[in-house]
């Protein structure tokens, strides 16, 4: 072997190696965006590339885009380059790949990043079938809808890194549009907080305004808490009212719930006294909108787990029906404990159910279905047999069954008097003994009654004395007669 030969196959093996390396693709980079993906109109967003050290230029490429979007020169220490969007627009919203340059050419391209802007159109409606608390372990549909024929609809899960999930919008019978996603099993490690978009075919990544966030309650089987109102259950619109949560169970925090809402109120657990946790729930000044019925919920704040629900509440609102209903006491408003009286709720106007109330009361408002009869739609509360607990004031009111919580103007108040213990009417009256007074009073009454039948007798003496006058003037009448 010359010294030559030699030479070039030390050079040749000594080269050989690194030229491999060199001649190979470095790995690809990684591409993302901060804060997100999911971007509304008008906000900045920042598009991140990381690669290897030994970039020299990174290169942002857009789907559809002939020329690179963007090219920048590596941050130090040279592994990542920054894209910066100032404020996104549709013209923005897109796929996105990145690359990197070195020495050794070109990198691989990133897996692509979508690039979605929000707030192109009105938002959807979200809501949670049949609600929006569930049993631990337990599956549920959400509902997100919207008046208009969008192609398709998007549901997110707050932070949760997977894709968002997509579904074709289905055309209702009303006319408007819905898609169906079913959820579950639900479980309380983590948050449950939903929002949902849509889009049209044609732009994918352009959507619309997200829903109002919804928030799944996932309940347990720990002791239910009771609901009850401070001001009572028919109320006024413009009055206050405060709903109270309360339990023996030392609850942290406590939720409340409206039945077809999307939204809770959560307020801390206060301890008023040893054992007992409660929290109070100001909802006034009321509106219409607040009839319905409500429940609410207990937790520990270690745990993501809510109790289980108390006994339903429900708030009525008065003066929402301008027709008017009347209160009447069979046989009257004043009974003799022990002893039958029903108390009469009338109408002309075809009320569905109607309500009594006692004032007072802590039991809700009496209902009985409306029925047909003289004329009239009414409905009768028996009472039987009465007692002293039965006196008070009561009233009525109308309400359809197509919105229940929303009632009539009241009836004019009632008052229902209970007397004593009833007794026979042929028992004789008890009482103390009868004092002189008492006897000059019965005989001046005695007395009076004699002279009166006295005067009538002499004003029937007093007509035939005249009668008999009159005769003897008049022969010829007499004679006729």
């Amino acid at each position: 072997m010359t010294p030559t030969l030699a030479a070039l196959l030390c050079l040749g093996l000594s080269l050989g190696p690194r030229t491999h390396v060199q001649a190979g693709p470095f790995p690809k980079p990684t591409l993302w965006a901060e804060p997100g993906s999911v971007i509304s109109w008008g906000s900045p967003v920042t598009i991140w590339c990381q690669g290897s050290l030994e970039a020299q230029e990174y290169r942002l490429d857009k789907e559809g885009s002939p020329e690179p979007w963007d090219r920048n020169n590596p941050l130090e220490p040279k592994n990542k380059a920054r894209f910066s969007i100032p404020s996104i627009t549709e013209h923005h919203a897109g796929r996105y790949r990145c690359h990197y340059y070195s020495s050794a050419g070109w990198s691989e391209p990133s897996d692509p990043l979508e690039l979605v802007m929000t707030g192109a159109y009105s938002k959807p409606t979200l809501s949670a079938l049949p609600s929006p608390v569930v049993a631990s372990g337990g599956n549920m549909t959400l509902q997100c809808g919207s008046q208009k024929g969008y192609h398709h609809f998007v549901l997110m899960k707050e932070g949760e890194h997977q894709l968002p999930r997509t579904l074709d919008s289905q055309q209702l019978h009303s006319g408007g549009f819905q898609a169906l996603f079913p959820v579950g099993p639900v479980n309380p490690s983590h948050r449950w907080r939903f929002t949902c978009y849509y889009y049209y075919m044609n732009t994918p990544r352009v959507w619309s305004h997200p829903s109002d966030p919804l928030e799944i309650l996932p309940s347990g089987v720990s002791r239910k808490p009771s609901l009850l109102t401070l001001q009572g259950p028919v109320l006024a619109p413009g009055q206050s009212l405060t709903l109270q949560c309360g339990s023996d169970v030392g609850y942290d925090r406590f939720v409340l719930y409206k039945e077809g809402e999307r939204d809770f109120l959560q307020r801390p657990g206060q301890q008023p006294q040893a054992g007992l946790s409660q929290a109070n729930f100001t909802l006034g000044p009321v509106s219409p909108s607040h009839g319905g019925q409500y429940r609410c919920y207990g937790a520990h704040n270690l745990s993501s787990e809510w109790s289980a629900p108390s006994d339903p509440l429900n708030i009525l609102m008065a003066g929402q029906i301008y027709d008017t209903v009347s209160l009447s006491a069979q046989p009257g408003p004043t009974v003799a404990s022990g002893e039958n009286v029903t108390l009469l709720c009338q109408s002309w106007w075809q009320f569905d159910t109607f309500l009594l109330t006692k004032e007072g009361a802590a039991h809700p408002p009496l209902r009985l279905r409306s029925m047909y009869g003289a004329h009239k739609y009414q409905a009768e509360f028996p009472m039987s047999p009465v007692t002293s607990a039965h006196a008070g004031t009561y009233r009525c009111y109308g309400s359809y069954s197509s919105n229940p919580h929303l009632l009539s103007f009241p009836s004019e108040p009632l008052e229902l008097m209970v007397s004593g213990h009833s007794g026979g009417s042929s028992l004789p009256p008890t009482g103390p003994p009868s004092t002189p007074a008492s006897h000059a009073k019965d005989y001046t009454v005695e007395n009076l009654i004699r002279m009166g039948m006295a005067g009538l007798v002499l004003l029937f003496l007093g007509i035939l004395l005249f009668e008999a006058q009159h005769s003897q003037r008049n022969p010829q009448d007499a004679a006729g007669r």
